[in-house]
């Protein structure tokens, strides 16, 4: 707001606030942009770190059964990453509330080179277990950063767009990922699958330190010492008159977003249990179907509904997108059962896309739009705790029905997800909708 002026006429009255309200007219919608230099490169490192990571998931399986594992232990590899990222992502979005983006993100690039190294050297289910816990820690540390980074960067008022855009390429990023490691080890074998992997991480660190806007941390605005002496807060976001700070819930997760995680977290235990043992599943059904382009046709399928649909995320409520989501997935879960080409399995992609791909993209946005901006690094990790889960439970589950149960039921036992969703949801529905 300008300055008051003494005006001389009511002419000259009636023209100044005219003025004034065009003048920042211009620079407000360059502001409120939905994509800018620095969020496209956010974006484009989410996708390399993002499909590096996935690149191992429906292999890792298939690397630890020619390594000795059983059906049980070829779960547990499969789910350990996500299993250790579960504890370390809450650290992980206290740390990126409080500190520079870009720093936590070479962090967990270097984790992720030394998990590469693992992999190739890997003689053992053990070892392979040993690097998926290194892997787990660097992707708790990526994933919840660069969300948040993406959160900053982006206009309050394009949240859900811009949001839902970035769940998108993650979403595409968990289909190419699996679909270039699927096939790599098909010609290269599994060792140089998982060393050439690293070319993306090294793409995804030069993306991030040709941001301009490094993800310094969101100050809260200083509170009048005069209105709460007790709770004044310095430059720094420091609480001056705290001598001590006591340990509560909401600095490692955000309450109001738990509902949210664990809704999704029923979806993530469907999709990756699905990511996991498509593969195998494939092959002991002595099916007539490439299997890797399972995740061709849904990297294709969701980027056409995600555009498609893009004037729908901001307008929509949550339980309208869950309604579609869930006969999605329950769409897609029936198409695997009784899959006997690949035209079906295009059907069961496109299913995918409807059910997992878009929900990833409404939850997470919802879940920053409850938390707010000053809580976005603790409500993305909150968040990425419902993938967490999903993607340990999901290959551990997988591996049990796979090892116990005629192949054919494989798929028929994770239908029983979606009618648990729901029951979530209709038991937090005051938190989780809009």
């Amino acid at each position: 707001m300008t300055a008051p002026t003494i005006p001389a006429s009511e002419s000259v009255r009636q023209k100044q606030p005219a003025q004034q309200s065009n003048q920042p007219e211009q620079p407000r919608r360059k502001h409120d942009r939905l994509i800018t230099r620095d969020m496209a490169l956010v974006m484009l490192a989410t996708f390399c770190f993002m499909s590096s990571n996935m690149l191992a998931n429906p292999i890792v399986a298939g690397y630890a059964e020619s390594l000795g594992a059983d059906g049980m232990l070829m779960g547990a590899v499969a789910g350990s990453m996500s299993f250790i990222s579960l504890f370390c992502r809450p650290i992980a979005g206290n740390l990126s509330d409080k500190t520079s983006k870009r720093t936590l993100v070479a962090v967990g690039t270097v984790l992720y080179f030394a998990a590469g190294l693992l992999y190739y050297f890997a003689n053992s289910p053990i070892m392979l277990i040993m690097a998926r816990v290194i892997n787990g820690v660097g992707f708790a540390c990526c994933s919840v950063c660069l969300a948040t980074w993406m959160s900053l960067l982006l206009p309050i008022r394009h949240m859900g767009a811009g949001m839902g855009l970035y769940g998108t390429m993650n979403a595409l990023a968990m289909a190419v990922g699996p679909a270039l490691g699927i096939r790599a080890q098909k010609y290269i074998g599994y060792r140089l699958t998982f060393l050439s992997s690293l070319v993306l991480a090294v793409i995804m660190l030069l993306a991030t330190l040709m941001v301009k806007n490094g993800g310094q941390p969101v100050r809260k605005k200083q509170t009048s010492i005069t209105e709460n002496p007790s709770t004044a807060v310095d430059i720094d976001g420091s609480a001056s008159a705290t001598k001590k700070h006591r340990f509560s819930i909401r600095s490692i997760l955000e309450p109001r977003v738990v509902p949210l995680s664990l809704t999704f977290m029923m979806f993530a235990i469907a999709y990756f249990a699905n990511q996991s043992f498509i593969v195998s599943y494939v092959q002991s059904r002595h099916l007539p179907v490439s299997s890797d382009l399972f995740f061709m046709f849904y990297a294709v399928a969701l980027l056409v509904l995600r555009l498609g649909l893009r004037d729908l995320f901001d307008s929509k409520g949550f339980r309208f997108w869950l309604t579609v989501c869930s006969l999605g997935m329950l769409a897609m879960l029936a198409c695997m059962t009784f899959l006997f080409n690949d035209w079906m399995l295009l059907l069961a992609a496109i299913f995918t896309a409807v059910g997992y791909g878009l929900m990833s993209s409404v939850t997470q946005a919802q879940a920053v739009v409850i938390a707010g901006r000053e809580r976005s690094g603790i409500a993305n990790s909150t968040y990425y705790a419902g993938i967490d889960l999903g993607m340990s439970v999901g290959p551990f589950v997988g591996g049990l029905v796979y090892g116990h149960l005629p192949a054919v039921w494989f798929y028929p036992v994770f239908m029983l997800a979606m009618p648990v969703a729901w029951l979530i949801y209709l038991l937090c529905v005051k938190r989780v909708s809009r």
